[in-house]
């Protein structure tokens, strides 16, 4: 069972995540265990893939905004560089970033599934 506890030692900023839901620890939990499921995620990973920079940026910029939104700081640590890189377009060596990314969202699933 996913819990604040266990938030706060894969390394979310659970009080300031709380704080967003105005305190109200069901409803953040819920929602974070939906970020596993978050569709941008294969979205930046097949446009990431294929070379489209414009749908990679579009998908992590969305990824950004979730993950912000929950404090989940170990990812967003990663998404917002990642998202700075392709809105600049001239980095585009991402794959290590998000394949980086991906191990955390899998990581935070496994959390999720305890």
């Amino acid at each position: 069972m996913l819990t604040i506890e266990a938030l706060k030692n894969w390394g979310a900023d659970t009080d300031e995540g709380l704080g967003r839901c105005y305190g109200n620890e069901a409803l953040y939990l819920r929602l974070v265990k939906m970020v596993p499921a978050e569709k941008n995620f294969d979205k930046l990973e097949a446009a990431v893939g294929s070379g489209d920079g414009t749908a990679a940026f579009e998908a992590a910029h969305a990824l950004k905004g979730v993950l912000g939104n929950l404090s989940l700081t170990p990812m967003t640590d990663i998404c917002t560089p990642l998202t700075e890189r392709l809105r600049a377009k001239t980095d585009t060596d991402c794959a290590p970033m998000v394949a980086e990314l991906l191990a955390l969202k899998e990581s935070l699933a496994a959390l999720c599934n305890e």
